[in-house]
């Protein structure tokens, strides 16, 4: 009996090994894109992408060029890293698909499956709340929230200091204003926002390993509960119940609705759009935030641009929103953050096998079932050729000298009609993405102008970034840094 359970286990092990010989004996043809498959049998790179993606996809840059092809977990997946070329990738829906890999995530994050999953038409739905007059009701009641929410902060005591971390503070006054704006206040609770954002921030710790199902047994239980948690806290009112829901979660959750989800489908549903609604404005606002506590001449300037906005109580606030739609100093320091702190991956799934056209002429052919992903962080973001010193932080970069915004950058001599790509590009750009820019706006302009914010230690450098988000929005610090704040007398 002994024997045969021996033999039966020894067959096992010699069929795995044949299946991962069978995996690992790809080879590379004369029209596809170098391939660097690493030394382990079907792990390939993994850990190392996983670990600090930036720094494994340079070293592969630096050995391979501007395109080739990596093996991780099982998956080959060609980088591409000449924007330039990033167009033929963008603008190819017929072989190459966004969807199917956002579906992946979906269920691995989120636990959604949602019944007829359309991202186009899901875009035309929300498309129409973050644009026009339904963008400029957004950003009215943003600001009023905002305010509220920094005034309140700072009771009992308005003139005493109040020490935090800056991160904590940014992420957690943006992420409180957006989910109010967005979905509402349905509970009576005054402290429902802050639940909801301490239940996110432990849900959002856990988001990378989730994606990449690297959670160790104690850390999916976690994640099991404040998932749960969360459906429990965003789970839509009833008729009756609460206030009444913005405009914008009115209109997703009959999208929802229309397209045949369930209830329990529309609350998980809601926690997808939690995340991709606040989970990296608030980073952003950090870095944006940070790098002007550090730099001296860059909150000078930026402070003397507000300086022409009154924010006097009697101010009315369409005349204040109006005025903030005229930053420019102010908009190049965004820029210039989120070129140095926005490192997503637009990732495609290879339906059919297709051929790749370069700038430089070269064609590569992509293999079907295989993974394309463009990661912008690289190239142009960080791309010595496009912007000169490029780790170092430069707010007036995307500013000419006439103070206008500066939208010529080149790279082998050609213009670049991708410089910076912090929103994805093409028809799968953030839809979002003029209301999160709104939102910082706001944030930075209230905070300069309504509190005295300083270093607790004015020696202070931002910390590292955790290496373990690139590929995922908007980078996050790796610690934090000490702030201190009070509200200041307006006369």
């Amino acid at each position: 009996m002994w024997t045969a359970q021996l033999l039966f286990s020894c067959l096992l092990l010699l069929l795995l090994f044949v299946f991962i010989l069978l995996l690992s004996g790809r080879t590379r043809s004369k029209r596809e894109p170098p391939l660097d498959k690493g030394r382990i049998p079907w792990l390939g790179h993994a850990l190392e992408f996983g670990k600090d993606a930036a720094k494994f996809l340079t070293r592969m840059k630096e050995k391979h060029g501007d395109i080739f092809t990596v093996r991780v977990a099982g998956r080959y997946v060609t980088v591409l890293l000449d924007p330039h070329s990033y167009d033929d990738v963008l603008h190819n829906s017929t072989s190459l698909d966004f969807s199917r890999y956002a579906q992946v995530l979906m269920e691995r994050i989120f636990h959604l499956r949602l019944p007829q999953y359309n991202p186009a038409a899901e875009r035309a739905a929300m498309h129409k709340h973050f644009h026009g007059e339904s963008l400029a009701r957004l950003n009215a009641t943003m600001y009023r929230n905002l305010r509220g929410l920094l005034e309140s902060d700072t009771l009992p005591d308005p003139t005493r200091w109040k020490q935090d971390g800056l991160f904590n503070f940014s992420y957690g006054l943006l992420f409180r204003a957006g989910y109010l704006t967005l979905f509402g206040a349905r509970h009576n609770n005054k402290n429902g926002p802050t639940d909801i954002y301490n239940a996110f921030r432990t849900f959002d710790g856990l988001l990378t390993k989730m994606a990449r199902t690297t959670l160790k047994p104690e850390e999916k239980r976690e994640a099991e509960s404040v998932r749960k948690r969360l459906w429990s806290l965003l789970s839509p009112a009833r008729p009756g119940e609460g206030a009444a829901p913005s405009a914008w979660l009115q209109g997703y959750l009959k999208h929802l609705e229309e397209d045949g989800a369930d209830r329990d489908t529309c609350t998980r549903a809601l926690l997808l759009q939690l995340w991709a609604t606040q989970g990296n404005v608030g980073p952003a606002a950090f870095w944006l935030l940070g790098f002007l506590l550090t730099n001296p001449e860059a909150m000078k300037a930026v402070k003397k641009e507000f300086s022409d906005i009154p924010v006097a109580a009697d101010v009315p606030e369409n005349l204040i929103l109006e005025k903030l739609q005229c930053t420019p100093v102010f908009d190049s320091t965004l820029s210039e953050t989120l070129r140095l702190t926005a490192a997503p991956f637009v990732t495609r799934e290879v339906l059919t096998g297709t051929t790749l056209h370069m700038a430089n002429g070269q064609e590569y052919d992509f293999r079907q079932g295989d993974r394309v992903c463009l990661f912008p962080f690289l190239s142009p973001q960080m791309d010595p050729e496009i912007h000169r010193e490029p780790e170092k932080f430069k707010f007036d970069r995307f500013l000419n000298v006439d103070g206008t915004e500066k939208r010529d950058f080149f790279k082998g001599g050609r213009r670049l009609k991708y410089y910076t790509m912090p929103w994805g590009a093409g028809r799968n750009a953030c839809v979002g993405r003029h209301f999160a820019i709104s939102a910082i706006k706001q944030f930075v302009f209230l905070v300069l102008s309504r509190l005295d914010l300083e270093l607790c230690d004015p020696e202070s450098v931002l910390p590292a970034v955790n290496a373990s988000r690139y590929g995922f929005g908007m980078l996050q610090p790796d610690g934090d840094v000490l702030i201190r704040y009070k509200l200041r007398d307006l006369l």
